[in-house]
């Protein structure tokens, strides 16, 4: 599990819950992005989205959230999964983003921008004419209310459009053959949350809010859902065992160790249990103890990678990366080389400083990268693989990749140039460090025109 050195900074006018979105890190484990996949894969289907095209993004935030903000990718806050006690519940909330994708929000998003706009734009010359006519009061007064009927206007048109996100989901999950308990269990969490938070459910407050009033949401959808075929479907017993997995996984990298180990106290013997467990010892610094919870682990399931990749990280990071190169090989190999775990593989062979490790380390981060781009991790230690070697120009490239995700465009800058002018010109390498150039320039100058 890694957590992105970068911060990205993300517009979530389309969340699941009314709440702002500040500036977020990504998080991103190998084994939550293939549950989350394989939990969205028949709803991405029912959507008549291509399969795979659509990028569930996990986001390092505790509060109860999940949002889509430009393209086919949907953000799911760590908090929203804590906070769902089944599968069923996020495939409701990834219902809702889908439905948003489809009708094309983000997209229209102007629209309700450019209506309230105009609406502003007016109430502001009606009130400078005021102004100019002597009437001080009278000119405040007008832009005041042309403030207000410009905000009222643009949230009636998000209230639309949550309204249409939660048909368009429950349309995906009947397609899909999937129960809609989950979305209004889900639904009635918001709830209770905005009860205790003192949120207003009073109609008359209505109008100001991004989203309709939750409970009138339930209330919509529980007729729609108690009437579909697919709501007596059992949920997905396969899937409901890797959730809980996953979710006591955040769980023990997330909080803190003490409660980490009050939650799950040790005479659980249960999987998510020693999981969590694994991962708060392993926060803690006390390996013996981490060590003995991956074992029983390995013990239920030898050659489950995500186990093996765990025991190699609690290894790697407690400064003994040769006795992690095993255990990570084999978890590498049992994944198919899944990207993110290759690359910690490829850091376990390079951390040995051990110069007969670099040629498995380079092969083992390549395949990494071409699977993966947008792991700056993976290409960092590329860099270092040939820098050793002395290939300063796929040195520089690589640096440049990492610096372009982590959004260092000067930087970026300045390593695809050097490496563009180190490299065969005509190359596929060459060819990335130019685009690598252009991507940083265009980045530079919105940059400047944004000041």
């Amino acid at each position: 599990m890694r957590l992105l050195a970068n911060c990205l900074a993300f517009l979530a006018a389309l969340s699941l819950a009314a709440t702002p979105v500040q500036a977020q890190s990504i998080l991103r484990d190998a084994e939550t992005e293939a549950l989350l996949q394989d939990m969205a894969a028949p709803l991405v289907e029912a959507a008549g989205l291509e399969p795979g095209n659509v990028d569930i993004v996990m986001v390092n935030d505790r509060s109860i959230n999940a949002f889509v903000a430009g393209g086919q990718a949907i953000y799911i806050h760590t908090g929203l999964i804590e906070a769902a006690d089944t599968a069923n519940e996020v495939q409701g909330v990834i219902a809702h983003e889908l439905g948003h994708i489809t009708g094309g929000h983000i997209i229209r998003f102007d629209e309700g921008a450019k209506g309230a706009t105009g609406i502003s734009l007016l109430s502001l010359l009606i009130g400078v004419g005021a102004a100019l006519a002597g009437a001080g009061d009278a000119a405040i007064g007008a832009i005041m209310a042309g403030q207000r009927a410009a905000l009222g206007k643009f949230l009636a048109f998000t209230r639309v459009q949550e309204s249409s996100a939660d048909a368009a989901g429950a349309e995906y999950l009947s397609r899909a053959g999937i129960s809609g308990r989950g979305s209004l269990a889900f639904f009635k969490k918001l709830q209770n949350q905005e009860f205790r938070y003192g949120v207003s459910q009073d109609d008359e407050q209505a109008f100001v809010r991004t989203h309709p009033l939750t409970g009138d949401r339930l209330t919509t959808l529980r007729e729609v859902y108690e009437k579909d075929p697919a709501w007596e479907a059992p949920d997905d017993p396969v899937l409901q065992k890797r959730f809980e997995r996953i979710k006591a996984k955040l769980y023990g990298y997330q909080a803190d160790p003490q409660r980490v180990l009050q939650a799950f106290p040790e005479y659980r013997t249960d999987v998510p249990a020693r999981y969590a467990r694994a991962y708060a010892w392993h926060k803690e610094a006390l390996m013996d103890k981490a060590l003995t919870e991956v074992e029983a682990l390995l013990a239920v399931d030898p050659d489950d990678p995500y186990f093996l990749e765990l025991k190699g990280q609690v290894l790697l990071e407690s400064g003994r990366p040769a006795d992690a190169i095993g255990p990570l090989r084999r978890a590498t190999e049992r994944s198919s080389y899944q990207p993110l775990i290759a690359s910690m593989f490829g850091h376990a062979l390079l951390a040995t400083e051990d110069p007969s490790h670099h040629p498995e380390a380079e092969q083992v981060l390549r395949a990494a990268v071409a699977r993966d781009r947008f792991n700056p991790f993976a290409w960092y230690q590329l860099g270092v693989v040939y820098a050793a070697r002395g290939d300063l120009p796929r040195a520089k490239l690589a640096t440049a990749e990492q610096q372009v995700m982590n959004r260092q465009y000067t930087l970026a800058l300045r390593s695809a140039q050097a490496a563009e002018a180190g490299l065969p010109e005509g190359t596929p390498d060459w060819i990335r460090a130019q685009d690598i150039t252009l991507q940083a320039r265009a980045a530079l100058e919105a940059e400047r025109d944004r000041r």
